[in-house]
């Protein structure tokens, strides 16, 4: 597990984001020396799905690429009932295009499929009807599949479903660098099949 200091992680946050969706990753990530920082529409209070309160460290007109390592885009029921969310998946074009990641699961995956990211990058989200009902055209880049990177563009770009929050962060802790080879094989196996037995393999890493 790498601990040297590095740019942080945005994480977006909105009303009725889903707070279990992006749990893993950011855990580990910052056990793992990455700086997780809050992002929202302004700097005011939202609430999660969960009920949770957050206070974001900063408003998306302030967040610059250039300043961060990953853009993690959690799922929420305003992607799929308003537009209030679409300045989050213009954000996401930006750093793509500065050669900085994006990782989003769940609502986020429509949100950036109705921006254009999804049409010549291979993907995936919940099931492939929910993302054609954007009316993208990135139907036959759809992988049915728990989670996807690509890295076919100037930044990488993850994509998960609802129901995949480890495979989710099993990518990106690999596009991160914070595990690799058997050691994240056995980070996902235990945390999403709990094999008890991959626990050894992390203890003898220093990764549990």
């Amino acid at each position: 597990m790498s601990t040297a200091v590095r740019k942080p992680v945005h994480h977006a946050v909105y009303d009725t984001f889903a707070d279990w969706e992006t749990g893993h990753a950011t855990a580990h990530l910052a056990r793992g020396g990455h700086e997780i920082r809050t992002v929202g529409a302004t700097e005011k209070e939202v609430r999660s799905i969960g009920g949770l309160r957050v206070t974001p460290d900063l408003a998306l007109d302030a967040l610059r690429p250039e300043d961060s390592s990953l853009l993690i885009l959690p799922g929420a029921d305003l992607w799929d009932t308003s537009d209030d969310l679409a300045p989050f998946a213009r954000k996401a074009r930006e750093f793509l295009a500065a050669g900085v990641p994006v990782a989003a699961i769940c609502g986020a995956t429509a949100g950036l499929a109705r921006e254009g990211l999804l049409d010549d990058r291979a993907h995936t989200s919940a099931v492939s009807f929910y993302l054609a009902a954007t009316g993208y055209g990135g139907g036959e880049r759809y992988a049915d599949t728990d989670a996807v990177t690509d890295r076919s563009g100037a930044g990488a770009l993850v994509t998960a479903g609802p129901t995949e929050p480890v495979a989710f962060a099993r990518e990106v802790l690999r596009l991160l660098g914070v595990f690799d080879g058997e050691v994240l094989e056995a980070w996902y196996r235990l945390f999403h099949d709990s094999d008890a037995g991959a626990y050894a393999v992390l203890e003898q890493a220093g990764a549990a």
